[in-house]
């Protein structure tokens, strides 16, 4: 009898990345299984082609949030809860910890509910809606904090596995970009950042673009969200190099274009955990976020951190960039990180 298993893990970005290697793990382990994934609509393309995701579930919490009582919003919900419950689950896994997953989980017709036990949730009280209590003491690393939740299942893993969208069509269109941009070899930076306390401010990221340019010969692309763009034209003006250039991109294309970065650069956001689940070399630069837990997992790659007070929310009196990491520590590591990759 084929085991059905529903995956809950809604957003974000860096947050589906890191829920990858534990769904590869559940799949590689029950082959025969039917793997359903939700996820928020708008990252639910990071699971297309997923040879472990059988079935993707979509909703749009916050667009339902915004238009809450409107007959659309009613009608999307309701088709949500139908797709959930119009098939039994032998296990439901919450990989995110709120207590609107929770109750998803508790709606979907499944005895078995897995979540973590309360010092590992982001929202306590999700832990009466699961069945079984899943403690990540030991685990240093959001990827390894969720393979406890199926390995309570009886999954094992070997190698981590970030199976990512690989699209011929935005591998094209990256392509003619680059040609047309003029750009061969490039470094790839993503200034952005989900809140201001992660972003590196402009000034320095400019300076450090300026000099990596002419120590290192490389090209630079700037890639971001709309909302990260008065950022990186900042950027630019203030380098004030023709080598160092903005290419806007979907998400899809952003995963094409750094499959060809020689190196990325940025803060603790999605492109740079996209950028680690590629195998790209990183030198990731962490302020109020833990690189221990959060950052990249290669042992080549280089993490900068002001270690300051670990601080995972957006909540600040006073907002400001990340400060503390200086512009010669920065160049330094972007030196010796494609040095290692040479």
């Amino acid at each position: 009898m084929t085991q059905r298993y529903l995956v809950i893990r809604l957003s974000s970005i860096g947050d589906i990345v890191h829920a990858l290697p534990a769904v590869s793990a559940l799949g590689h382990s029950f082959p025969d299984a039917e793997i359903t994934w939700l996820a928020e609509k708008r990252y639910a393309m990071l699971l297309e082609g997923n040879p472990f995701v059988q079935r993707i579930i979509t909703v749009d919490t916050l667009g339902w949030r915004r238009r809450l009582g409107s007959p659309a919003a009613i009608r999307e919900i309701l088709h949500a809860v139908h797709s959930l419950r119009e098939r039994e689950f032998d296990a439901v896994i919450d990989f995110q910890g709120l207590v609107k997953t929770g109750i998803i989980a508790r709606i979907c017709r499944s005895r078995t509910r897995i979540g973590f036990e309360r010092p590992w949730l982001k929202e306590a009280e999700a832990s009466i809606f699961y069945s079984y209590h899943v403690s990540a003491r030991g685990r240093s690393h959001a990827i390894e904090e969720g393979m406890a939740l199926v390995e309570h299942l009886g999954a094992s893993c070997i190698a981590w596995q970030f199976p990512l969208p690989d699209s011929p069509e935005d591998t094209r269109a990256v392509d003619t970009m680059l040609q047309e941009a003029g750009i061969s070899n490039f470094i790839l930076v993503s200034p952005g950042g989900g809140w201001l306390a992660k972003r590196w401010p402009p000034a320095s990221y400019a300076a450090l673009l300026q000099r990596a340019v002419r120590e290192t010969g490389e090209n630079v692309v700037l890639t971001g969200a709309p909302v990260d763009e008065p950022d990186i034209a900042e950027i630019i003006r203030l380098s004030s190099s023709a080598r160092v250039r903005y290419l806007p991109t979907t998400l899809r294309q952003f995963i094409a274009l750094a499959r060809k970065a020689r190196l990325f650069i940025g803060g603790d956001t999605g492109p740079l955990h996209l950028a680690a689940g590629l195998g790209i070399p990183i030198v990731a630069l962490y302020g109020p976020t833990d690189p221990v837990r959060n950052g990249p997992f290669s042992s080549d790659d280089i993490v900068l951190s002001t270690h300051e007070p670990v601080n995972h929310t957006r909540r600040a009196r006073k907002p400001h960039y990340l400060e503390g990491i200086g512009v010669d520590d920065a160049l330094r590591a972007v030196c010796e990180r494609l040095a290692r990759t040479a």
